[in-house]
Order: C-alpha cells, then sequence, then structure tokens
C-alpha cells in the first residue's frame, strides 16, 4: 500500500473516516459479509448490464465465468494495475473504463 500512497495521504483519508464518524459506514458491508456467510452472491441472475473492472491487486478477484453466470456481464477488463482502492490508486484507469462501459448503453 505504502507504494502508492505516502503516509501523510493514509493518514489524511484514515483521519477524514474517524474524524467525520464515517468509519462504521465504509467498513459495515465486510462486516455483514462475514457476519452473513455470503460474498456478494444474488438471488438468481442479473439481467442489467454489467460492467467489470478487475485489478491485480484486490482482494478479492472473481472468476469471470463465476460472474457471467450470475451477472448479465456485458464489460469486462483486466486492469494492468491497482488494487483494492482502485478510485484512489489508478483513478485514470477507471474512469476510462467507466466510460467505456457506459458508452455502450447509450
Amino acid at each position: 500500500m505504502e507504494r502508492c500512497f505516502s503516509k501523510d495521504e493514509l493518514l489524511t483519508n484514515i483521519s477524514v473516516y474517524w474524524f467525520t464518524g464515517t468509519i462504521n459506514s465504509s467498513v459495515r458491508l465486510y462486516y455483514e459479509t462475514r457476519k452473513g456467510g455470503r460474498a456478494g452472491f444474488t438471488q438468481g441472475r442479473v439481467e442489467l448490464p454489467t460492467g467489470c473492472a478487475i485489478f491485480p491487486k484486490e482482494l478479492y478477484k472473481s472468476p469471470r465465468r463465476w460472474a457471467e453466470a450470475h451477472y448479465n456481464v456485458t464489460h469486462w477488463t483486466e486492469m494492468p494495475r491497482g488494487g483494492h482502492f482502485a478510485a484512489w490508486e489508478q483513478p485514470q484507469l477507471l474512469a476510462e473504463d467507466l466510460r467505456a462501459f457506459f458508452s455502450t448503453l447509450r
């Protein structure tokens, strides 16, 4: 993580969550997923067009076969770099991929 962010950047980001009282809501999804024993599984198949940006250093990388079995995957990108905090680590890559996905829905 320190390769992407300086200690000052990390401390600033964590401080914003902590001092604004939003740290609980930021980790709620992880807590509820672990407590409920579900890892984002859906009830049935989601037919809305779905885009997937797969970052190599993400905590969990969904296999494409699984994603396509549960979602109508119309856009799949395996990114060259980035991880769990993709919007912070690789904002340009993520923005370009979002534009590419949403341009297909016009």
